[in-house]
């Protein structure tokens, strides 16, 4: 299973960013989709995340940004608005997936990280 997030870059404060990652391989059921980052000498943290329709925001982007999800396609989408200066930092997909041998044993998958850094 391979988790592919792309959509990162540079942009300004006030602007816009929209982050995709899509799930590939032998895949039977996701359960969680959702979106970590990790800036430069900070711990990974939760930036948002979608199970079964429900969405769990970071209190720092709520209202800021949006976790969405194509389920038909296995994506999992981040639309970032509003961005600020601290939200600079490298954005990782991340994502519970079952296999069709193993349906009901959930494991953890994450992206290779895609960088975004937001300029004042």
């Amino acid at each position: 299973v391979q988790l592919q997030a792309s959509g990162g870059g540079l942009v300004q404060a006030g602007g816009s960013l929209r982050l995709s990652c899509a799930a590939s391989g032998s895949i039977f059921s996701i359960r969680v989709m959702g979106w970590y980052r990790q800036a430069p000498g900070k711990q990974r943290e939760l930036v948002a995340e979608s199970s079964s329709g429900i969405t769990n925001y970071a209190e720092s982007v709520k209202g800021r940004f949006t976790i969405s999800r194509d389920n038909a396609k296995k994506m999992v989408f981040l639309q970032m608005n509003s961005l600020k200066p601290e939200d600079t930092a490298v954005y990782y997909c991340n994502a519970h997936i079952s296999s069709p041998q193993t349906p009901g044993r959930l494991t953890e998958y994450w992206g290779q990280g895609t960088q975004v850094t937001v300029s004042s």
